[in-house]
Protein backbone atom coordinates (compact mmCIF):
# COMPACT_ATOMS: atom_id res chain seq x y z
CA UNK A 1 0.00 0.00 0.00
CA UNK A 2 2.80 2.61 0.71
CA UNK A 3 4.37 1.65 -2.42
CA UNK A 4 1.18 2.65 -4.38
CA UNK A 5 1.02 5.84 -2.81
CA UNK A 6 4.65 6.68 -3.32
CA UNK A 7 3.93 6.01 -6.62
CA UNK A 8 0.58 8.17 -6.80
CA UNK A 9 2.02 10.73 -5.32
CA UNK A 10 3.95 12.87 -8.57
CA UNK A 11 0.40 12.48 -10.01
CA UNK A 12 -1.90 14.21 -7.28
CA UNK A 13 0.90 16.70 -7.51
CA UNK A 14 0.50 17.39 -11.31
CA UNK A 15 -3.89 17.21 -11.06
CA UNK A 16 -3.75 19.89 -8.30
CA UNK A 17 -1.42 22.39 -10.34
CA UNK A 18 -3.58 21.90 -13.22
CA UNK A 19 -7.00 22.51 -10.77
CA UNK A 20 -5.40 25.59 -10.88
CA UNK A 21 -6.73 26.62 -13.80
CA UNK A 22 -10.23 27.03 -12.29
CA UNK A 23 -9.33 30.19 -10.53
CA UNK A 24 -7.71 31.58 -13.58
CA UNK A 25 -8.90 34.96 -14.44
CA UNK A 26 -7.04 35.70 -17.18
CA UNK A 27 -3.26 34.34 -18.62
CA UNK A 28 -1.04 33.85 -16.08
CA UNK A 29 1.50 36.64 -14.88
CA UNK A 30 5.01 36.05 -16.92
CA UNK A 31 6.40 37.01 -13.44
CA UNK A 32 4.93 33.39 -11.95
CA UNK A 33 5.06 31.59 -14.87
CA UNK A 34 9.11 32.37 -14.52
CA UNK A 35 9.22 31.56 -10.85
CA UNK A 36 7.73 28.22 -11.20
CA UNK A 37 9.83 27.43 -14.16
CA UNK A 38 12.68 28.56 -12.45
CA UNK A 39 11.15 26.15 -9.02
CA UNK A 40 10.67 23.32 -11.00
CA UNK A 41 13.81 23.69 -12.29
CA UNK A 42 15.96 23.73 -8.72
CA UNK A 43 13.40 20.84 -7.74
CA UNK A 44 14.36 18.33 -10.85
CA UNK A 45 18.25 19.24 -10.26
CA UNK A 46 18.32 18.74 -6.19
CA UNK A 47 16.29 15.49 -6.62
CA UNK A 48 18.81 13.96 -9.16
CA UNK A 49 22.00 14.83 -6.89
CA UNK A 50 20.79 13.53 -3.42
CA UNK A 51 17.80 11.12 -4.19
CA UNK A 52 19.34 9.28 -7.19
CA UNK A 53 23.64 10.36 -7.84
CA UNK A 54 24.54 10.07 -4.41
CA UNK A 55 22.48 6.74 -3.91
CA UNK A 56 23.94 5.56 -7.32
CA UNK A 57 27.47 5.82 -5.82
CA UNK A 58 27.25 4.70 -2.21
CA UNK A 59 25.64 1.21 -3.87
CA UNK A 60 29.27 0.68 -5.59
CA UNK A 61 31.66 2.00 -3.28
CA UNK A 62 32.54 -1.76 -1.80
CA UNK A 63 32.25 -2.88 -5.35
CA UNK A 64 35.62 -3.62 -7.47
CA UNK A 65 34.48 -1.32 -9.77
CA UNK A 66 35.01 2.40 -9.68
CA UNK A 67 31.82 3.55 -7.70
CA UNK A 68 31.52 6.98 -10.00
CA UNK A 69 31.34 4.35 -13.04
CA UNK A 70 27.63 3.25 -12.81
CA UNK A 71 26.95 6.95 -11.61
CA UNK A 72 28.63 8.49 -15.69
CA UNK A 73 27.95 5.84 -17.47
CA UNK A 74 23.92 5.59 -16.24
CA UNK A 75 23.91 9.74 -16.27
CA UNK A 76 25.46 9.87 -20.19
CA UNK A 77 23.02 7.25 -21.27
CA UNK A 78 19.65 9.22 -19.53
CA UNK A 79 20.78 12.26 -21.52
CA UNK A 80 21.21 10.45 -24.78
CA UNK A 81 17.83 8.65 -23.82
CA UNK A 82 16.09 12.07 -24.28
CA UNK A 83 17.82 13.81 -26.58
CA UNK A 84 16.74 10.75 -28.83
CA UNK A 85 13.25 11.00 -27.72
CA UNK A 86 13.83 15.02 -28.05
CA UNK A 87 15.12 14.61 -31.47
CA UNK A 88 12.80 11.86 -33.02
CA UNK A 89 9.50 12.46 -31.50
CA UNK A 90 7.65 15.68 -32.51
CA UNK A 91 6.77 17.94 -30.12
CA UNK A 92 6.45 21.57 -29.37
CA UNK A 93 8.89 22.99 -26.83
CA UNK A 94 8.10 25.22 -23.98
CA UNK A 95 9.55 28.30 -25.24
CA UNK A 96 8.22 28.00 -28.67
CA UNK A 97 5.18 27.98 -30.90
CA UNK A 98 6.24 25.94 -34.11
CA UNK A 99 7.13 22.32 -33.57
CA UNK A 100 10.78 21.57 -34.82
CA UNK A 101 10.83 19.56 -38.43
CA UNK A 102 7.36 18.80 -37.60
CA UNK A 103 4.39 19.61 -40.40
CA UNK A 104 1.52 21.70 -39.04
CA UNK A 105 -1.23 18.74 -39.06
CA UNK A 106 -0.07 17.94 -35.78
CA UNK A 107 -2.04 20.83 -33.29
CA UNK A 108 -0.09 23.33 -30.71
CA UNK A 109 -2.34 21.19 -27.72
CA UNK A 110 -0.92 17.76 -29.36
CA UNK A 111 2.26 19.09 -29.47
CA UNK A 112 2.45 20.33 -25.87
CA UNK A 113 0.99 16.85 -24.41
CA UNK A 114 3.79 15.49 -26.27
CA UNK A 115 6.20 17.70 -24.61
CA UNK A 116 5.18 17.26 -21.21
CA UNK A 117 4.98 13.13 -21.76
CA UNK A 118 8.51 13.46 -22.60
CA UNK A 119 9.23 15.42 -19.34
CA UNK A 120 7.07 13.19 -17.20
CA UNK A 121 9.26 9.70 -18.46
CA UNK A 122 12.43 10.58 -15.89
CA UNK A 123 10.25 11.33 -13.15
CA UNK A 124 8.27 8.17 -13.26
CA UNK A 125 11.14 6.29 -13.53
CA UNK A 126 12.71 8.03 -10.62
CA UNK A 127 10.30 7.41 -8.65
CA UNK A 128 10.04 3.71 -9.04
CA UNK A 129 13.64 3.00 -9.59
CA UNK A 130 13.88 4.16 -5.30
CA UNK A 131 10.95 1.82 -4.72
CA UNK A 132 12.26 -0.97 -6.80
CA UNK A 133 15.91 -0.13 -4.69
CA UNK A 134 13.74 -0.13 -1.38
CA UNK A 135 11.66 -3.69 -1.58
CA UNK A 136 15.43 -4.92 -2.63
CA UNK A 137 16.22 -3.84 0.60
CA UNK A 138 19.17 -1.95 -0.33
CA UNK A 139 20.70 0.26 2.46
CA UNK A 140 21.36 2.91 0.25
CA UNK A 141 17.66 2.83 -0.34
CA UNK A 142 14.73 3.27 2.14
CA UNK A 143 10.95 3.90 1.42
CA UNK A 144 11.42 7.33 3.62
CA UNK A 145 14.40 8.19 0.85
CA UNK A 146 11.36 7.33 -1.83
CA UNK A 147 8.57 9.00 -0.28
CA UNK A 148 11.13 12.22 -0.26
CA UNK A 149 12.23 12.03 -4.11
CA UNK A 150 8.09 11.62 -4.68
CA UNK A 151 7.19 14.38 -2.52
CA UNK A 152 9.79 16.63 -4.20
CA UNK A 153 8.90 15.63 -7.58
CA UNK A 154 4.93 16.14 -7.08
CA UNK A 155 6.06 19.87 -5.11
CA UNK A 156 7.93 20.43 -8.81
CA UNK A 157 4.67 18.91 -10.77
CA UNK A 158 2.15 21.55 -9.40
CA UNK A 159 3.77 24.05 -11.57
CA UNK A 160 4.26 21.86 -14.29
CA UNK A 161 0.56 21.19 -14.38
CA UNK A 162 -0.46 24.69 -13.30
CA UNK A 163 2.47 25.82 -16.74
CA UNK A 164 0.35 23.32 -18.66
CA UNK A 165 -2.95 23.71 -18.09
CA UNK A 166 -3.39 28.06 -17.35
CA UNK A 167 -1.55 28.83 -21.10
CA UNK A 168 -4.26 26.40 -22.23
CA UNK A 169 -6.77 28.53 -21.23
CA UNK A 170 -5.44 31.65 -21.99
CA UNK A 171 -5.74 30.31 -26.26
CA UNK A 172 -9.44 30.44 -25.87
CA UNK A 173 -9.48 26.52 -24.53
CA UNK A 174 -12.43 25.57 -21.80
CA UNK A 175 -11.80 25.24 -18.15
CA UNK A 176 -12.66 21.70 -17.91
CA UNK A 177 -10.59 20.50 -21.10
CA UNK A 178 -7.43 22.54 -20.14
CA UNK A 179 -7.36 20.92 -16.60
CA UNK A 180 -8.14 17.39 -18.34
CA UNK A 181 -5.31 18.11 -20.47
CA UNK A 182 -3.09 19.26 -17.77
CA UNK A 183 -3.93 16.15 -15.47
CA UNK A 184 -3.29 13.53 -18.26
CA UNK A 185 0.55 14.92 -18.69
CA UNK A 186 0.78 13.15 -15.49
CA UNK A 187 -0.53 10.03 -16.00
CA UNK A 188 2.71 8.70 -17.71
CA UNK A 189 4.43 9.07 -14.08
CA UNK A 190 2.55 5.86 -12.32
CA UNK A 191 2.00 3.56 -15.05
CA UNK A 192 6.06 4.29 -15.58
CA UNK A 193 6.75 3.46 -12.08
CA UNK A 194 4.24 0.45 -11.61
CA UNK A 195 6.02 -1.17 -14.36
CA UNK A 196 9.55 -0.88 -12.64
CA UNK A 197 7.88 -2.06 -9.32
CA UNK A 198 7.05 -4.86 -11.00
CA UNK A 199 10.52 -5.76 -12.64
CA UNK A 200 12.54 -5.21 -9.17
CA UNK A 201 14.02 -8.30 -9.49
CA UNK A 202 15.70 -8.11 -12.69
CA UNK A 203 16.95 -4.48 -12.53
CA UNK A 204 18.24 -4.87 -8.92
CA UNK A 205 21.78 -5.92 -10.47
CA UNK A 206 21.44 -2.76 -12.60
CA UNK A 207 20.29 0.10 -10.12
CA UNK A 208 22.87 2.14 -9.80
CA UNK A 209 22.59 2.59 -13.56
CA UNK A 210 19.34 3.18 -13.36
CA UNK A 211 19.20 5.76 -10.77
CA UNK A 212 22.18 8.03 -12.56
CA UNK A 213 20.12 7.72 -15.88
CA UNK A 214 16.64 8.73 -14.43
CA UNK A 215 19.14 11.44 -12.95
CA UNK A 216 20.41 12.29 -16.84
CA UNK A 217 17.23 12.74 -18.11
CA UNK A 218 15.57 14.54 -15.63
CA UNK A 219 18.91 16.95 -15.87
CA UNK A 220 18.34 17.26 -19.15
CA UNK A 221 15.35 18.70 -19.07
CA UNK A 222 15.80 21.03 -16.76
CA UNK A 223 19.04 22.41 -19.19
CA UNK A 224 16.89 21.79 -22.55
CA UNK A 225 13.40 22.95 -21.02
CA UNK A 226 12.98 24.17 -18.48
CA UNK A 227 16.15 26.77 -17.54
CA UNK A 228 15.86 28.25 -21.15
CA UNK A 229 12.69 29.28 -20.47
CA UNK A 230 12.34 30.84 -17.42
CA UNK A 231 15.85 32.66 -18.55
CA UNK A 232 14.50 34.29 -21.60
CA UNK A 233 12.86 37.71 -21.96
CA UNK A 234 12.32 39.98 -18.92
CA UNK A 235 12.16 38.77 -15.43
CA UNK A 236 15.06 36.21 -15.70
CA UNK A 237 16.16 36.98 -11.82
CA UNK A 238 12.69 35.57 -10.96
CA UNK A 239 13.62 32.28 -12.52
CA UNK A 240 16.92 32.44 -10.84
CA UNK A 241 15.26 32.91 -7.61
CA UNK A 242 12.49 30.33 -8.13
CA UNK A 243 15.50 27.77 -8.98
CA UNK A 244 17.11 28.56 -6.08
CA UNK A 245 14.13 28.05 -3.36
CA UNK A 246 13.33 24.95 -5.34
CA UNK A 247 16.71 23.47 -4.96
CA UNK A 248 17.18 24.51 -1.24
CA UNK A 249 13.42 22.86 -0.45
CA UNK A 250 14.20 20.01 -1.85
CA UNK A 251 18.02 19.67 -0.63
CA UNK A 252 16.53 20.31 2.80
CA UNK A 253 13.51 17.30 2.44
CA UNK A 254 16.35 14.81 1.16
CA UNK A 255 18.91 15.02 4.06
CA UNK A 256 16.80 15.48 6.80
CA UNK A 257 13.95 13.12 5.66
CA UNK A 258 15.97 11.11 3.34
Amino acid sequence: MIQFTILMIPFVGTTLGSMMVFFMKEKVSLKIEKLLLGFAAGVMVAASVWSLLIPAIEMTEERATASWFPAVVGFLLGILFLLAIDSLVPHLHMDSDKPEGVKSSFSKTTMMMLAVTIHNIPEGMAVGVTCAGALSQNANITLAGAMVLSLGIAIQNFPEGAIISMPLKGQGMKKGKAFWYGMLSGVVEPIGGFVTVLLTSQIVPLLPYLLAFAAGAMFYVVVEELIPEAQSGEHSNIGTIGSALGFALMMVLDVALG
